[in-house]
């Protein structure tokens, strides 16, 4: 008989609002204390320490506006944050300092998470949904220096992004970027170019959410449909659907594979944290804890496999943390 889902191992309280985005900092030496991001709808972001359960600190920096995506950048003590005010945040950290040192306004009014990707030391790339409805923008941090835009042929009608992911093969290989879009498209972008290198439409709704394995050159996405889409990128860099895995209910909010390609989990508006095998989409778990719908998933990055965690965050307010499957 199959084992029965765990409880989660401990839960966070306190957001007093929905919780929208969650990212961990637990990869530092001893004696660095794991960190956990929570963006509220409410405005704020919060500062979870994971030994204690509770909040260090609070940042406020978004005008009450909801944030929906927070990310460290390189450091726990640098982090980026987007938020419903069209603006993305820089905050510098360190020393208990809690200042935004610089904003870059994004004049978009969707909720299309930027992404960040890491191309040299110092150096980072972001994406973000553009104020041109079907534009994204990526700029180089911390400089702000536009490095391209881009536009859907005339007459594609994708929609809005939906969805972005940078992403590249090696350190110093070309940078990548995969958008899911309001059609249901997923679109593979070259950044140099700035031209379409392949177009799948992997669904009937919009695209929430994507994720992609570099490695295995496979990538997985979601929409408001039954459907989980899992396509692959070959040789030629053509985007195939390579299987597709239906759902009891309808709705993902997010999707995140975990970062040793193992398992990834999704984020369900039927309430419910969905756990498969990344290799062959093997359902492994539902976790059944929260009251509404759940709005992100996020995977720990601890260095020892056995401490690892996930954090779901969801509009009941709560944070359920979950230890599973965390033997290599």
């Amino acid at each position: 008989m199959a084992l029965p889902p765990p409880d989660p191992q401990f839960v966070l309280r306190g957001t007093a609002a929905a919780v929208h985005a969650l990212h961990f900092s637990c990869g530092g030496q001893e004696p660095d204390v794991p960190l956990l991001f929570s963006g509220s709808e409410n405005g704020f972001i919060h500062v979870w320490n994971l030994r204690t359960h509770r909040v260090d600190t609070t940042l406020d920096g978004h005008g009450r506006k909801s944030v929906y995506s927070v990310e460290t950048m390189g450091s726990k003590d640098r982090l980026l944050s987007q938020g419903r005010d069209q603006r993305i945040c820089l905050w510098d950290l360190a020393e208990g300092r809690t200042s935004v040192t610089d904003s870059v306004f994004t004049d978009n009014v969707g909720f299309c998470r930027c992404s960040l990707l890491k191309v040299a030391q110092e150096r980072w790339l972001m994406a973000m949904a553009a104020k041109a409805l079907e534009e994204v923008q990526v700029l180089e941090l911390p400089s702000k220096t536009s490095v391209c835009t881009l536009k859907p042929e005339v007459g594609a009608k994708l929609g809005m992004p939906m969805c972005l992911k940078l992403w590249q093969l090696s350190c110093g290989s070309q940078p990548l970027l995969l958008a899911g879009y309001e059609d249901g498209s997923v679109v593979l972008w070259n950044l140099s170019t700035g031209k379409v290198l392949s177009q799948l439409v992997c669904h009937q709704e919009p695209v929430m959410s994507l994720d992609f394995d570099s490695e295995k050159a496979k990538g997985i996405s979601g929409s408001s449909e039954k459907v989980l889409s899992i396509w692959s990128l070959n040789e030629q860099q053509n985007l195939q659907v390579y299987k597709t895995h239906k759902l009891v209910n309808t709705g993902i909010s997010d999707i995140t594979i975990r970062p040793d390609k193992k398992i990834l989990a999704t984020a369900g508006w039927d309430h419910r944290i969905r756990i498969f095998g990344w290799k062959k989409l093997k359902p492994l778990a539902v976790l059944d804890y929260h009251t509404a719908t759940v709005h992100c998933v996020s995977f720990s990055d601890h260095k020892n496999p056995s401490e690892r965690l996930l954090a779901a965050g969801s509009k009941d307010h709560r944070i359920s943390i979950w230890s599973i499957y965390t033997q290599t």
